[in-house]
């Protein structure tokens, strides 16, 4: 149900870590629990930001939420294809709806995220 590649936080962000970049967007969950996503918005990209920081916000039609850092790091680059198809994170929440990359800090550790199996046990 849940990409085994990926982590998983209790926010309901997923991360993706290929080296020292990491590729972050919301789960399945979190975008079925939010409803049809009209904009995303990530007001931080060239910043960096440590783990439980607020990244941007998704606004949904009826709701607004925060987006929490999963991990340390410099964000830079945002899915600048969210800008017109916020959509995506409905349709393909874990391949085209993903939402920014960061660079992550050298000695990010990895055992505060949950694996598949410890995220789908937190639903």
């Amino acid at each position: 149900m849940f990409p085994s590649e990926l982590f998983y936080t209790k926010e309901h962000e997923w991360i993706r870590i290929e080296g020292d970049i990491a590729t972050i967007g919301i789960t399945h969950f979190a975008q079925r629990e939010l409803g049809d996503i009209v904009y995303i918005d990530v007001t931080t990209l060239g910043q960096d930001l440590l783990r439980g920081d607020i990244f941007g916000t998704v606004e949904a039609v009826k709701t607004v939420s925060d987006l929490f850092m999963p991990m340390d790091g410099k964000i830079i680059e945002f899915n600048k294809n969210l800008d017109t198809a916020p959509e995506s994170v409905n349709n393909d929440p874990y391949g085209a709806g993903w939402m920014i990359k960061v660079a992550l800090i050298a000695d990010s550790d990895t055992s505060h995220l949950l694996s598949p199996s410890q995220y789908e046990a937190l639903l």
